[in-house]
């Protein structure tokens, strides 16, 4: 039943604004665990006695510790060894679900068209005519970050922000701008990840065809 369940738990995070990340699979698989433990908790209560199942732990103890002390040697070292074995494996699944491995730092900068798509992006344009784009920024550096974007055209800068990003945050931000002189002009999208803010962390370009 785990392995039909834990998929369709993944399947409806999907569509969920936490995602299919570590966290939000832990917690839900938790809550489902312990939900179906107290749905169970009460279906035992409403058995007879004589039916509810029972673990005799005591007698199952005294068994292994009978079946232990009639082994061999070889058979004591080697089942001495086995549980060793069980008990690093657990101890090594732990400590990697407690402190998983950070995997690769990188920030996503990107920008949409006016639909939110990668699409219809305001290219050609009469001198005075508005456009609009959609900068976007993915935080997936595993801490929390500070950005500064800037958007220019030549040495003239249309666009100057500063935001704070926690690990896996998304900011999106609608930029309007007005079409300037005629002719070909390249728009360029700065990221900076300060404190740097000489050299930009990720960069974008949008050629703009301007008319009279």
């Amino acid at each position: 039943m785990s392995i039909a369940v834990t998929p369709l738990i993944g399947l409806a995070l999907n569509y969920t604004p936490w995602g299919i990340r570590l966290d939000p699979i832990l917690i839900s698989l938790t809550i489902f665990t312990m939900a179906m433990c107290l749905i169970a908790y009460f279906r035992r209560r409403m058995l007879p006695d004589e039916e509810k199942y029972f673990v005799p732990l005591g007698e199952f103890s005294k068994q292994i510790k009978g079946s232990f002390e009639s082994e061999s040697r070889t058979e004591k070292i080697l089942s001495i060894i086995l549980i060793i074995s069980i008990i690093l494996a657990i101890s090594t699944t732990v400590y990697i679900i407690v402190k998983p491995k950070q995997g690769e730092k990188f920030t996503e900068f990107y920008i949409l068209g006016p639909g939110g798509k990668a699409s219809d992006y305001p290219t050609s344009l009469t001198n005075g005519q508005k456009g609009e784009v959609i900068m976007g920024v993915v935080n997936h550096e595993y801490a929390t970050t500070d950005y500064k974007i800037l958007v220019k055209v030549k040495n003239y800068t249309l666009h100057n922000q500063t935001l704070t990003l926690k690990n896996g945050e998304k900011k999106e931000i609608p930029f309007n701008f007005t079409a300037g002189n005629s002719g070909n002009k390249k728009m360029q999208f700065l990221l900076y990840k300060l404190p740097d803010q000489k050299t930009a962390y990720r960069s974008l370009h949008l050629w703009l065809n301007i008319t009279t």
